[in-house]
């Protein structure tokens, strides 16, 4: 180094050593260069002054300097001391000086390290966790921290660490290539960002695409997802065998002696040992059925296929004819039934290039990202959980194998060109492939349908009123007046919703879907005709009674329920113009924050139940003070609503709402205008959308309101204060009304 020749360094004691990338040979344009002063502490005075005459120049030259000054007594305390220091220290190497206290200082770090590696595996294990925790997962999320994330570079480091103990080997094949893949990922970001930038934002996603030559930023992702997946999975082997080494029991003073491998046979020529499952003797990996029977004895017992046996079977597993050997069929299906383990079972597969050769077009959706703020997975990923979701309802249905088909291939359409509706896209692909898989036409037939309606139920239950004729008649004929398939409907659209993440399923969520597919269920029970239909249970959507005590005597009626997930209120009132905003508004008044909300009329009673989100009864209103207000309302005294007019003014003056969708839903009822708006929620929205449609002298029969990741989904069923449908240009009012006070900090058009 012309630097250390420069200052003279001296030619023995005392060492310039580098860790990190630099270390590594894998420094990026923008990275950090971490160095090491070493020396022997007989000249500190003279050491001191080296280290200066080392840092200032490169100060000056605008380097991005780590930098420490230690003995190799101080870095072996250290390391000792800091897991993260310890880990990074094992990759000490000379770059000038005294080349053999270097060498000395690294092999007394990698000897304390294996002498103190059952100590510091748990604490080397535990940050794993502690890591996927805060960062997440590199192969599922849009912006990953290519560093920190599972799957990214802190855990390439942790693979070397874990093998430097010689508990436990890291995989020989299938780690480099994606490595060196994320390495070209973190260098083309430094260039396009022109900072030291690990994680893969949006801003940059698309100059880093062009920079490494792919045609689309989705291809970007992919690879990036699939390089993080084959590192992430060599972490979680590796890191499964460090474990098995951790507890040793000592018997009267002496570790346990080791004895030789033990295996259990199984089925099929399988055998398990280890935890594993792998391939006996009899066993071939390029038999039709045996890779997914291996899987599938894996799945059904807890335990992890071979390494070596999914690398057996990715070389010698050959493609399936069409239609499926019955065996190869069976197999599939007893995997798919085996809950969350056979996610790690899948992926194994998966890897190891097994599902595609099987299910052809499952290579289009793999590692495909979503665009979806309510997804946490890719497309594939989502797929095989939502299978794994589907397994507690596998005794509530009569086909628990077309509901987990249907589970696999709900979002097969997810391809590129599919546009928006990728129900409609996916549909015949699923049909096709359980064709391929062997199920008979009536089978496939359902299987279609299903995956073009697994996203009706959940819009019909959350979007439209449930006392509607036309919203009962859409779900009938949607599974085709049958019974049994509203029930895998049910199922599948909740499994697909557990399976996108917790702000898809909530208690009010599965409340409304529960409700509307309980409702028409009964309806095809009793009835399987149009007429039946017609006929709406009242009592299964309001608290009958509590409208009834409020037509008595027209005092207004509060009611706080504990429910799962939050609180509830019902409030009834004899029906006004204006009482849904008023409502809403004295809520958000007081600091309630409006989760969801559904409005029934029943007799000229106006029952709305609304989940906010408290989750103890002190902590909203008390309910008679509630009362008082809502009749000081009812008699014209609106400023209890002072604190809401209050806050959408400051909105107003803000701006910074995105720009609202509003739209006419067409032939949703007969008898009502439906509008449906998208919006960045706010508090006071649900108060200035009624009120906006009250200054119109328009009403609302009927309102459905939900928040899903901080959008607002509100949908209204607009009549005349007769009860007439309005006019296509009063529908057009509507329209135009809600846009207004939707819009980006809109107000009700009343605050001055």
């Amino acid at each position: 180094m012309a630097l250390w020749t420069e200052v003279g360094g001296p030619g023995s004691g005392t060492a310039l050593a580098c860790v990190g990338s630099l270390a590594r040979h894998e420094l990026g344009p923008r990275s950090d260069v971490d160095l090491v002063l070493l020396h022997d502490g007989r000249d500190l005075a003279a050491t001191d002054r080296l280290a200066n005459s080392l840092w200032y120049p490169l100060w000056d030259a605008r380097v991005k300097l780590d930098h420490s000054v230690r003995t190799p007594d101080e870095c072996a305390e250290v390391a000792g001391r800091e897991l993260s220091a310890g880990v990074g220290l094992l990759d000490l190497r000379v770059v000038a000086g005294d080349a053999a206290l270097v060498a000395g200082a690294r092999t007394a770090l990698l000897g304390a390290w294996r002498t103190g590696a059952r100590k510091r595996l748990p604490e080397l294990l535990s940050s794993l966790d502690e890591r996927l925790a805060r960062f997440g997962d590199a192969a599922y999320l849009l912006e990953p921290d290519l560093k920190e994330a599972r799957g990214g570079f802190r855990d390439m480091a942790m693979l070397r660490a874990l093998a430097a103990t010689w508990l436990t080997d890291r995989p020989h094949s299938g780690v480099r290539d994606p490595y060196d893949q994320l390495l070209d990922v973190r260098d083309a970001l430094h260039v396009t960002a022109g900072r030291a930038l690990d994680r893969l934002v949006a801003a940059e996603v698309d100059a880093v695409a062009e920079q490494l030559g792919f045609t689309e930023r989705d291809d970007l992702h992919r690879a990036v997802s699939l390089a993080a997946r084959r590192i992430g999975h060599a972490v979680d082997l590796t890191a499964r065998a460090a474990r098995a080494v951790v507890p040793q029991r000592r018997v009267l003073g002496f570790a346990r002696r080791e004895r030789g491998p033990v295996y259990t046979e199984a089925e099929h020529g399988l055998i398990i040992t280890g935890g594993e499952v792998a391939l006996g003797r009899s066993a071939s990996p390029s038999a039709p059925a045996t890779g997914l029977q291996a899987g599938a004895l894996a799945a059904s017992r807890g335990l992890v296929l071979s390494p070596v046996t999914a690398e057996n079977l990715g070389q010698h597993a050959p493609a399936l004819p069409t239609p499926w050997p019955a065996e190869a069929r069976d197999a599939l299906l007893q995997l798919l039934s085996c809950g969350p383990q056979l996610i790690a079972v899948w992926e194994a597969l998966d890897l190891a290039g097994c599902i595609s050769r099987w299910i052809p077009s499952w290579a289009s959706i793999s590692a495909r990202p979503q665009h979806n703020p309510l997804h946490r997975h890719t497309v594939d990923r989502h797929s095989v959980q939502t299978v794994a979701e589907a397994q507690r309802h596998l005794t509530q249905v009569e086909r628990p194998d077309l509901l987990l088909l249907a589970c696999l291939f709900h979002d097969i359409g997810k391809i590129p060109g599919a546009g928006v509706d990728h129900a409609a896209v996916g549909a015949p692909l699923a049909r096709a492939a359980v064709e391929a898989i062997g199920l008979p036409p009536a089978d496939a037939e359902l299987v279609e349908l299903l995956v073009e309606h697994h996203l009706t139920l959940a819009a019909l239950a959350t979007k439209r009123d449930h006392a509607d004729p036309a919203t009962q008649q859409a779900l009938v004929e949607a599974v085709r007046g049958r019974a049994d398939v509203l029930d895998l409907l049910r199922y599948l659209t909740e499994s697909d919703a557990r399976a996108a993440g917790p702000a898809a399923w909530s208690p009010w969520r599965a409340q409304l879907i529960g409700s509307l597919a309980e409702q028409v269920e009964g309806l095809l029970v009793e009835d399987d005709t149009a007429e039946a239909v017609r006929r709406v249970d009242i009592d299964r959507l309001v608290d009958v009674g509590l409208a009834r005590s409020v037509a008595l005597d027209g005092r207004p009626r509060v009611r706080v329920e504990v429910r799962p997930g939050g609180l509830e209120l019902l409030v009834a009132a004899t029906d006004r113009l204006g009482l849904f905003s008023e409502t809403a508004g004295l809520l958000a008044s007081h600091g309630v924050q409006v989760r969801s909300a559904v409005l029934h009329t029943v007799d000229g009673v106006a029952v709305n139940t609304w989940r906010v989100d408290k989750q103890l009864p002190a902590d909203v209103p008390d309910p008679a003070f509630l009362v008082q207000q809502l009749e000081r309302l009812e008699q014209g005294d609106s400023t209890v609503l002072a604190p809401v007019r209050r806050r959408e003014a400051r909105s107003l003056a803000a701006g910074t709402a995105s720009d609202p969708w509003v739209e006419l839903v067409e032939d949703a009822s007969a008898s009502a205008v439906v509008v449906e708006v998208r919006t960045q929620d706010r508090p006071g929205l649900l108060y200035a959308l009624g009120h906006a449609l009250a200054a119109q002298r328009l009403s609302i029969r009927s309102a459905h309101a939900s928040t899903l990741a901080g959008l607002a989904i509100d949908t209204f069923y607009v009549t005349e204060p007769d009860g007439d449908r309005p006019a296509a240009d009063r529908a057009r009012v509507a329209l135009d009304a809600l846009v207004t006070a939707a819009g980006p900090g809109r107000s009700d058009g009343a605050t001055g």
